[in-house]
């Protein structure tokens, strides 16, 4: 199907064909979802040992009694499997609850209201503090800003990572930006992984930004690979430490996709002038996490071993899922011009581009047939994608039958919502 090439009469016809598709699939009756990036029921239950590994011993490695109060940072069996998965150390780690989304709003919100180096580095004593965002993102992210009243900025995504000649030019033109957002591993949702250069350039960033900045560095999909030999992620701490910016960026990770997502372990990574500071507003509002978690994860993934074994039982279930999709998408949209996708090898999501102004329908046509996608717009702030084109597909949940029923859908629907608009 070439659009650009094809007559008003052929159009037309496409249109009535794919119409007569797009009813027998309303007639199906399906309820799929591929909203968000969930761990499916076969995944949690990777974790169900989690129950009992404990076994009536309550005492950490160190001693500490994991009942009781106290240990804001958490316990340093949950820090030295931070550490693990961020490769720092675990002295420069705080781990927390399940969510490393809370870690980072409270992160924001303390650099905002109090300031991660004192009073007069909170981000509320600018005129208007601004984040950059590279997009498409992840609506989350954009959340936090909104709900600190933060202005967001974009910048376009690259294969690389974020386009840095932009990033630069916006920091040295604008001393009110205070902080990027950064999915470095398997971008979400594009699945993208920042090359060397792109990580030792946001490493250098502290040199040319206010001293407020910091880099939300969440690696999210660290250890989340799905082939052998997955792309490896240069180590931002340090390449900070190489540049002389380690207060400059604040990393963030979680179990949350490791083991059971409602019930994991958070971590935030981030110098010692950083730490100290969150600390300092952290201690105000909890006397510490949930230390008994945390032992029994410290416990389940004892090791660099016990951590890649599990991973590789992850990525069986996950890869022929993300095989449907991608086949799918190759076998509709290869040559014809209808949208673009990357091939992620690791991660959670699938990036889709439509043809311009396209989006939007293809996302409601799919909902009345019953699969339901995550909404257009949901990638870029404020929920604006200016070109109405990307569409996040979230694949782990549903069976293998299940996501290539709704790719089926999801063909029709491109298809249809692109003659229309061709038509219109």
């Amino acid at each position: 199907m070439q659009l650009d090439q094809a007559t008003p009469e052929q159009l037309r016809q496409w249109e009535a064909e794919l119409t007569t598709s797009y009813q027998e699939l309303q007639n199906l009756s399906l309820n799929l979802d591929l909203t968000r990036g969930k761990p499916s029921a076969e995944q949690l239950s990777l974790s169900d040992k989690l129950d009992g590994i404990l076994n009536g011993n309550y005492k950490a490695s160190d001693g500490t009694d994991v009942r009781n109060y106290g240990g804001l940072d958490g316990i340093e069996d949950a820090k030295q499997l931070g550490a693990r998965i961020l490769q720092v150390a675990s002295n420069e780690v705080l781990a927390g609850g399940n969510s490393s989304l809370t870690l980072m709003f409270q992160a924001a919100s303390f650099a905002y209201e109090f300031g991660l180096n004192g009073a007069d580095s909170a981000w509320k004593n600018l005129s208007e503090p601004k984040f950059i965002c590279p997009v498409p993102g992840y609506d989350r992210h954009y959340s936090v800003c909104e709900q600190l009243g933060i202005k967001m900025i974009t910048v376009p995504m690259l294969s690389t990572g974020p386009d840095m000649d932009k990033v630069e030019a916006l920091i040295k033109a604008d001393s009110q930006i205070v902080g990027m957002w950064c999915v470095p591993k398997y971008s979400n949702p594009t699945g993208v992984v920042y090359s060397d250069e792109t990580v030792s350039r946001i490493a250098q960033l502290g040199k040319i930004a206010n001293s407020a900045f910091r880099v939300f560095w969440d690696n999210a999909y660290a250890v989340h690979d799905l082939v052998e030999n997955p792309p490896a992620l240069a180590n931002i701490a340090d390449a900070c430490r190489q540049h002389g910016t380690e207060d400059s960026v604040l990393q963030f990770a979680s179990t949350s996709k490791i083991t059971h997502a409602g019930a994991g372990v958070a971590f935030m990574s981030g110098s010692t002038s950083n730490l100290a500071g969150f600390k300092s507003a952290l201690g105000t509002c909890t006397i510490g996490p949930d230390k008994i978690n945390q032992l029994r994860h410290g416990l389940f993934l004892s090791d660099d071993a016990a951590l890649s074994a599990h991973m590789k039982k992850h990525a069986e279930i996950i890869q022929p899922r993300f095989n449907c999709v991608l086949e799918n998408l190759e076998n509709a949209f290869a040559g014809t011009g209808l949208g673009t996708w990357e091939t992620p090898v690791g991660g959670y999501f699938i990036s889709f581009d439509t043809q311009p102004g396209c989006a939007q329908a293809v996302v409601k046509l799919a909902a009345e047939a019953g699969v339901k996608l995550t909404p257009a717009g949901a990638t870029f702030p404020y929920g604006n994608d200016p070109e109405d084109r990307n569409i996040r597909l979230a694949p782990t949940v549903p069976s293998v039958d299940e996501v290539d029923q709704a790719m089926k859908v999801f063909e029709v629907c491109v298809k249809l919502a692109s003659v229309k608009a061709k038509l219109a």
